[in-house]
């Protein structure tokens, strides 16, 4: 197998096995991905300063083990596709939700982790990861458009007008979904896959099929601990019918999740949803000190403003 782009022969390089794998992940992002020091450690949900320590140890240990740079052979792809997989799914991450700067969406993080995850999967085609990855990430391309109104601002899943959604990334994304779950016992990326096809499947928000995407979680969560997976799967918890149990789920999480601004939002929606308005609003509040997004500052300020009107 040869890697046809040059600069994902490049991240095929940097992805060298001696280095740990969140070290070879973030170096990459560092020094290809197009991403900030900041950006980087926003993916990993450290603070800037710990990512910073974090790359300069990384780049000690190349100097010092005299690390070749240099693609490696059609033999050695395979042990670098994880860390690979796992660049290209953050560098998507941070265009489709900036963590700073005024816009939302950057369009060019986007575009470029989209094609070079299609590369691989072309590259890779019985490789369940590797054309899960790419049916997610089509699934996510397929909301840009409505993702934010005229004038920029954030709009949630729930209240995107469906017909902007492109059908033909969803269909696509729906066969690449199917198939990456039949190659193999499902990983990740195939299991988040079918969370996104459902989701943009569904005709209304009301349509959703929770239960499915709960099912999804569970399997999502046996792979291993992740906090922020055990955050999504207690929030498809609570919108399959069961608030409380939900929210309970979240509570549980905030020693893990104490910085993360999703889980104060995700925590403030269920709770807003749930007549706790006073509780709500501080929870958005403690969200919006965390922000870094202009369109996720603004919409997170509009929740406060319309909780406090409301006689909170």
């Amino acid at each position: 197998m040869t890697v046809p782009d040059e600069r994902l022969r490049l991240i095929f390089t940097c992805c060298h096995p001696a280095l740990a794998p969140d070290a070879q992940v973030a170096l990459t992002l560092r020094l290809l991905g197009g991403l900030t020091t900041a950006e980087v450690a926003h993916a990993f949900l450290v603070a800037e300063a710990t990512m910073a320590q974090r790359l300069a140890r990384a780049k000690a240990k190349i100097r010092a083990a005299e690390i070749p740079f240099r693609v490696p052979p059609d033999d050695a792809l395979a042990v670098r596709l994880e860390a690979v997989l796992d660049v290209l799914y953050l560098v998507f991450n941070e265009g489709y939700a900036a963590s700073a700067g005024d816009a939302l969406i950057r369009q060019s993080l986007c575009a470029e982790a989209l094609r070079l995850t299609a590369i691989v999967a072309s590259l890779l085609p019985g490789q369940a990861e590797a054309v899960g990855l790419h049916a997610l990430l089509l699934a996510h391309a397929a909301r840009r458009e409505a993702r934010v109104d005229a004038e920029g601002a954030l709009v949630l899943l729930e209240d995107q007008d469906r017909a902007l959604w492109d059908r033909r990334a969803i269909a696509a994304a729906t066969r690449l979904a199917a198939r990456s779950l039949r190659l193999g016992p499902p990983g990740r990326y195939a299991l988040q896959a079918a969370i996104a096809v459902e989701h943009v499947n569904a005709p209304t928000a009301a349509d959703t099929r929770w239960g499915h995407i709960v099912a999804y979680y569970s399997h999502l969560a046996a792979l291993g601990p992740d906090p922020v997976v055990e955050l999504n799967w207690a929030v498809a918890v609570a919108m399959a019918g069961d608030p409380d149990g939900g929210l309970a789920r979240i509570d549980r999480l905030a020693p893990a999740l104490d910085g993360y601004q999703y889980f104060y939002a995700a925590r403030a929606d269920l709770l807003r949803r749930s007549g706790a308005r006073a509780e709500a609003a501080a929870a958005y509040a403690r969200a919006l000190e965390l922000a870094g997004s202009g369109a996720e500052r603004a919409f997170l300020r509009r929740r406060v403003d319309e909780l406090r009107r409301s006689g909170v």
